[in-house]
């Protein structure tokens, strides 16, 4: 399950529709038609290196005209076809495409195919097109393009030629068309010494991962703070990272409609980035106007953070007020070329929601949901214990515990007793992931549907022991292998899905202890079948001896009644021979 936090910095000016083209490789990028603006955080590059290209500069309704976007090479790209007199309008006309392997179609404004996109992250240095004249197209039209090279090296709006219709006035306005772009952006500041946890608990509210750290002391800490000042707020994060850090306050500890801030390293420096996560998808860039008295730092592999805003920020999009509980995420994980990628654990989430600015708190959290963790447990008591128990009572203990209790063999009891136990407890923790994810985690791999083979083994199991033939049935030889071998299926499926289960970032166990620890359960388990085995092999060796032995007796002892007795001897005393 999986959370993705985000941290904040300073201004993106103008990003009043913020767009993704290179967030999308597959070029998907619809909802970008009218800003043209990538939402990666940072600004667009000022000298267009891309030309479009058109096969002619004049134009009637229903024309088609070739239409080429060339330049160094680049990855992504979006391609539109604009009023020259109005460029902020809607697309004009259609495309056609002629290589449909590098670019798709877009529907822009209602209308199919108004736009052109890349269909993969593959680097190409040309796209050709056709554009179709609609009969209601304006007198003048010019092409726009936003070209990516890479994450963090773009261009906006690259204008084309403008080209006319027939007989009409020469186009006269000003090539303003674009709005400027900040080309560089606000100065953060540098950090000169560490952050300080003095005043935790006292003017600032601290979470620390581990509890009670000193990231002056301590390279490992993870460090977020809080500080009131009037109506505003002073936020402190520091951890390890190569890549960036993270936090997001959340009215759940789920991810999704969070507000988020990154700090990521870009080379040796850091960006402040606010965003916004929707779903458990890429965080969504955000202006960075709201962000004041930005710094940063970079020593020894720990990177450090710091920014202020205001506790209210009326009609910012996407900010939460400061003056509300939310439960609190810190995350970490690696960023290329300033695009970060999915945190390499589990976020530490607190145990509940915190207010940052009522009372200073010194406060921690976990790694690990407290329902997650009760599911492994579950989990593992059911089917390391529970049924490795009810199996050996059933093929080890059947001549001890032959007596009845309750009506059967007392061995039975014990034996149905953990395997309707093994049956609870698989059926709640199988409830508990469904509960906290509110439906299907696609991000589990193979774990969620071996334990849904699992819970579907332990139903059949619990209705074929109700339908148990009697002893001396001629079904009860089917019913016995048949039960064994879903029992033992069961089983191995479900030590498969616990090996699985223990490297999600869910439950954040620590590293090869956890896989060391089920192997010595596993080989416990395996050790204990194969001695008890033994054993039962031996003894049933020792009662065929023994067997043995008492059929010799009393093969002796009928020969030896056999044998009559000579000369006439009677039972009884023997007579005196007379002299």
């Amino acid at each position: 399950m999986m959370v993705v936090p985000g941290y904040t910095l300073g201004a993106f000016i103008l990003l009043l529709h913020v767009k993704s083209v290179a967030n999308y490789p597959n070029g998907r990028v619809t909802k970008s038609c009218h800003g043209m603006i990538p939402e990666h955080g940072h600004t667009p590059q000022s000298d267009p290196a891309h030309n479009i290209s058109v096969s002619q500069m004049t134009f009637k309704p229903g024309d088609q005209i070739k239409v080429t976007l060339s330049g160094p090479p680049f990855k992504g790209f979006l391609l539109e076809a604009r009023n020259a007199e109005d460029l902020s309008g809607p697309p004009v006309g259609s495309f056609t495409l002629i290589d449909s392997q590098m670019s798709q179609l877009l529907t822009c404004e209602d209308t199919q195919g108004s736009a052109v996109s890349h269909t993969n992250s593959h680097e190409k240095t040309e796209i050709k097109v056709y554009w179709n004249a609609p009969s209601s197209a304006p007198n003048h039209i010019k092409f726009l393009a936003t070209v990516v090279e890479k994450y963090r090296i773009y261009w906006v709006k690259i204008p084309s030629p403008v080209i006319s219709q027939p007989n009409v006035l020469p186009f006269t306005t000003p090539e303003a068309a674009v709005e400027p772009m900040p080309t560089t952006l606000p100065p953060a500041s540098h950090l000169t010494k560490s952050f300080n946890t003095s005043d935790c608990g006292n003017k600032k509210f601290c979470i620390r991962s581990p509890e009670n750290c000193d990231p002056e002391k301590e390279l490992a800490c993870v460090f977020l703070s809080f500080t009131r000042d009037d109506q505003s707020v002073m936020v402190e994060m520091s951890g390890p990272s190569k890549g960036y850090l993270s936090f997001a306050l959340s009215h759940d500890q789920r991810m999704g409609d969070d507000d988020a801030y990154m700090c990521i390293r870009e080379d040796q420096t850091v960006r402040i980035q606010p965003a916004h996560l929707v779903g458990r998808s890429h965080p969504v860039m955000d202006p960075r106007d709201p962000l004041e008295d930005m710094a940063w730092r970079l020593m020894d592999g720990v990177m450090q953070c710091s920014f202020r805003r205001n506790i209210t920020l009326p009609g910012v999009k996407n900010r939460f007020d400061l003056n509300a509980s939310y439960y609190i995420f810190l995350a970490d994980g690696a960023a290329a070329d300033g695009r970060i990628h999915k945190h390499s654990q589990q976020p530490l989430i607190t145990y509940e929601k915190y207010n940052v600015t009522g009372y200073p708190q010194n406060v921690g959290g976990s790694h690990s949901l407290l329902l997650l963790k009760v599911h492994g447990a579950l989990m593992f008591v059911a089917w390391m214990t529970t049924v490795s128990i009810g199996v050996l009572i059933a093929r080890f203990f059947k001549p001890v515990w032959s007596k009845a209790l309750f009506g059967d063999a007392a061995w039975f009891q014990v034996h149905r007793i953990l395997m309707l136990t093994t049956s609870a407890l698989t059926f709640i923790a199988f409830l508990l992931p469904f509960i906290y994810r509110r439906g299907w985690n696609w991000h589990a791999g193979y774990h969620p549907y071996l334990g849904c083979i699992v819970m579907v083994l332990a139903v059949l199991q619990l209705l074929l022991a109700a339908s148990r033939p009697p002893l001396h049935d001629p079904r009860r030889q089917m019913f016995n292998w048949t039960h064994w071998s879903m029992g033992t299926a069961a089983r191995i499926i479900a030590v498969a899905a616990m090996f699985l289960g223990m490297d999600l970032p869910g439950l954040n166990l620590p590293g090869p202890q956890k896989t060391s620890a089920m192997i010595g359960f596993v080989a416990w388990h395996v050790g204990a079948e194969i001695v008890l085995e033994i054993h039962a092999y031996r003894l049933s060796r020792k009662d065929e001896i023994l067997d043995d032995d008492r059929i010799q007796i009393l093969q002796s002892f009928t020969v030896a009644e056999g044998e009559e007795p000579v000369d006439g001897c009677v039972d009884g005393p023997v007579a005196p021979q007379q002299p």
